[in-house]
């Protein structure tokens, strides 16, 4: 699979965890708190979709060759430093691993309130996101790279 399928795979996968938290953001805090199954649900379809943002973030790196990051965080933060993403944008976002490691390695200590914030401010971040890397993906598969005018030239 080249490149450039392997990352809008994952933002196709990525778009179907987050329509599931948008279809749940009618849900109130109170029902998330007695609805132990729809909470988990919540939970790890966050997880999966920052866990396909990093991937994705980790394939650019590779394959721009871009200096290799020390964390999730750094991840989004690159991308930022290398245009991928807006700079303000990737600063704004990059917090959202820490996020990610409450989820993963500190799951008991979830708070409900952060839960639901992040389920109802946060979610169109990940839209933006994979609108910046699909406009990157597109200019993968470009013999071009320079542009077409540039090789008319030669």
């Amino acid at each position: 699979m080249k490149e450039k399928e392997r990352i809008l795979l994952k933002l196709r996968n990525m778009k179907k965890y987050v329509d599931f938290l948008k279809s749940q953001r009618k849900v109130n805090e109170e029902k998330l708190k007695k609805d132990y199954l729809l909470k988990s649900a919540i939970e790890r379809n966050f997880h999966i979709a920052l866990e396909s943002v990093f991937d994705i973030g980790e394939m650019i790196i590779s394959i721009k060759e871009f200096r290799k990051p020390e964390d999730y965080k750094e991840v989004i933060e690159i991308l930022g430093e290398e245009g991928i993403l807006p700079k303000e944008f990737a600063e704004r976002f990059a917090p959202a691993a820490g996020f990610r490691n409450i989820l993963v390695h500190r799951y008991a200590e979830v708070k409900l309130s952060q839960l639901y914030r992040h389920l109802q401010e946060d979610l169109e971040d990940f839209d933006f996101f994979a609108k910046c890397i699909a406009e990157f993906a597109k200019k993968l598969d470009n013999p071009y790279p320079l542009g077409c005018s540039f090789y008319k030239k030669l």
